[in-house]
């Protein structure tokens, strides 16, 4: 059995962040230690960034530092998760190898001096990271403080260099076999592309015009597949000198460049990282989405292992935290299934690229208020963990996501721009937050019959079992609601005839789709009832066999903008935020879905974790939530009867 979270939690929450202590003297690190201890920090992640501390030429080791930080953590109850240092390789590797270094679709050679300059497919940078997470694993398997391993850090790096060009030459002989079936796939009679030998293939590289679609797709399967095999070789290495430790790596949130399904099943701990930005309000609704994907991916407890104290340092303007969000947003996360929270980073750096990203221990230091509140949640989750450690999440809808689709969807070429998959995502999974409905997320192959509802914001292309496992959900009793331009495609991104799947056309009553209306910025389409946005279509539905909502005026005047046939839905546009979520809750009511907690206040969050129940304030202005019955509060450790009162950014969890 492969070792999980909680082998690494203990019925605990992990509370901590990345530590970079190469960063300071080490005269430093029993201040650090001291500091820890007050916050009730009982882990931190070393060695993100340490290869060319611990290789600083090629073949040397100097752990010597490292041993004597291991022993300090360990002998002050904090657990460690090992990293691999192998997202930043050493100055030296890139001079004395230049076959590792990454280069763009134009041919620029991506130059050490900053960070993830590594070519996935280089043999030498595979032979230097496998030796030192080997010597890593060897060293420090059996030391008391290890809790988990760390793989790299934010895969991201695409190559389109030579020696990827082979690997990617390779990766399509194994996809395809033949040159007719690659020919076939990637629709090369189109602008006479038809390739007569393997050798003339080579990345979607620098074009006069727009690159082939189906070339660019699998150059995103082919980079997604190459990072894996680069995470799959380190995970290897340490399982086999600690097979009963947890691995991991952190995913950026909703990050394009990996097929993250396929990630977290190779993963014993999915991770996150996420950086809602202070200034949006609709930050909260942001950090659910991430947390229900994360979630869904793990298929349980996962693992916060980055966000922010205070202010990051990559936005245009970098706002801090107000006083009470940190706090409310670590809580939204342990709400919706983490079982660790973690930051980046441990001490704010005062030198490097990033030294204006916060820590939890800021440049005003032990009396900021920063590290001021990093202790009061240290508190405050060691308080709870005991009840909440472990606890699952149950969900009677399924926001259906796939990255295959995602890719091929975002062509340059498509009808419009303005179409941003993650925008249309958020929108429908805002729908559901808003109306207080619990959503896991589910890839459109994955068993959807435990799902009352299953939504579906937008899945461009579907594979043939996709479609079919759809039809098996509603035809089983499942109510579907599926968003416009889904269904165009298949999996090698060929438009499907009649523009759609001619099975779905039949299962939302379509008969005919004539076109796709895509809508300017700012512009909206009058429907009955509402107005969309973004996107609209020219639809004949077959006579009698469908409800429908009608556009209302110009061209597409009593047309339908909203099918209905038995339990199936489609929606051609995409409705203004009120209008949406009142068309979902609808929906989920129909379904027999029903909000975690009716008459919430605006701005008020509710979650079910297990037997609590998590009442989180994204407002500044003190709130009253009805709460029938009495329950004992977690936080304060006091009963409440029928009311809670929830100051600005307050948070409250109740156990029955």
């Amino acid at each position: 059995m492969r070792p999980a979270l909680s082998d690494a939690t203990r019925g605990r929450i992990l509370f901590g962040g990345d530590y970079n202590p190469e960063q300071w003297p080490e005269e430093t690190w029993q201040d650090d230690v001291r500091l820890m201890t007050r916050a009730r920090v009982n882990s931190v992640t070393l060695g993100v960034f340490s290869w060319s501390r611990l290789e600083p030429e090629p073949g040397a080791r100097e752990f010597g530092w490292l041993d004597r930080l291991m022993d300090l953590l360990h002998a002050n109850g904090i657990g460690v998760v090992l990293a691999t240092p192998t997202s930043s390789p050493p100055p030296w590797m890139g001079r004395l190898h230049p076959d590792t270094l990454p280069r763009d679709a134009d041919g620029h050679t991506e130059w050490w001096g900053g960070r993830q300059h590594f070519s996935h497919s280089s043999a030498t940078y595979r032979r230097y990271a496998a030796a030192i997470t080997e010597d890593l694993a060897a060293r420090y398997g059996t030391h008391p403080a290890l809790t988990m391993w760390h793989i790299n850090n934010e895969y991201c790096t695409a190559d389109h260099g030579d020696e990827a060009a082979a690997a990617f030459r390779r990766w399509l002989r194994q996809r395809y076999t033949t040159l007719d079936a690659l020919n076939t796939a990637w629709g090369t009679a189109f602008w006479s592309q038809g390739y007569d030998t393997w050798d003339g293939i080579l990345p979607p590289r620098r074009a006069h015009y727009l690159k082939n679609p189906a070339q660019v797709l699998d150059f995103r399967r082919f980079t997604s597949d190459m990072l894996l095999e680069c995470y799959t070789a380190e995970r290897d290495i340490v399982r086999r000198y600690t097979p009963h430790l947890p691995v991991t790596t952190n995913f950026m949130p909703l990050w394009i460049g990996q097929d993250a399904w396929r990630w977290a099943g190779e993963e014993d701990v999915v991770s996150v990282d996420l950086y809602p930005d202070p200034r949006d309000p609709l930050g909260g609704q942001h950090g659910a989405l991430v947390q229900d994907l994360t979630r869904s991916q793990a298929r349980g407890p996962w693992m916060l292992m980055e966000q922010a104290a205070g202010p990051v340092n990559w936005r245009g303007v970098n706002h801090p935290k107000p006083r009470g969000l940190n706090r409310l947003w670590s809580f939204q996360a342990v709400a919706r299934g983490a079982d660790a929270v973690c930051y980046f980073q441990w001490r704010q750096s005062r030198q490097g690229a990033e030294k204006f990203h916060s820590g939890m221990v800021g440049h005003a230091g032990e009396q900021g208020r920063t590290y001021q509140e990093i202790r009061q949640l240290g508190a405050e989750l060691e308080r709870i963990s005991g009840d909440v450690s472990g606890g699952r999440i149950a969900a009677d809808i399924a926001v259906l996501h796939d990255w295959h689709s995602w890719w091929a969807g975002a062509h340059e070429g498509r009808p419009s721009t303005l179409v941003d998959l993650p925008e249309v995502l958020t929108a429908w999974h805002r729908a559901l937050w808003e109306a207080h409905l619990t959503t896991d997320f589910a890839h459109p192959e994955h068993d959807l019959s435990g799902y009352r509802l299953v939504v579906v914001p937008q899945l461009y292309l579907l594979t043939d079992t996709a479609v079919t496992n759809l039809l098996a959900y509603v035809r089983g009793g499942g109510t579907l609601v599926c968003g416009f331009l889904t269904g165009v495609a298949d999996e090698d991104d060929r438009v499907r005839t009649g523009g759609m799947d001619a099975r779905l056309r039949e299962l939302f009553g379509i008969r005919t789709l004539h076109e796709w209306w895509p809508l300017e910025a700012g512009e909206t389409v009058e429907c009955e009832g509402f107005r969309g946005t973004l996107w609209s279509e020219e639809i004949e539905p077959e006579p009698g066999a469908a409800e429908t909502v009608p556009y209302r005026g110009g061209e597409l005047d009593g047309l339908p903008a909203v099918l209905r046939r038995g339990r199936a839905w489609y929606v051609s546009t995409l409705p203004e935020p009120d209008a949406l979520r009142s068309l979902l809750a609808g929906i989920a009511a129909g379904a027999g879905v029903r909000p975690v907690l009716d008459g919430l206040p605006a701005g008020v969050e509710a979650v079910r974790r297990g037997e609590l129940l998590f009442l989180l304030n994204h407002g500044r202005e003190q709130v009253t939530v009805q709460v029938p019955g009495t329950r004992r509060e977690l936080i304060g450790g006091t009963d409440v009867t029928d009311a809670v009162t929830l100051g600005r950014h307050g948070v409250a969890v109740l156990r029955s």
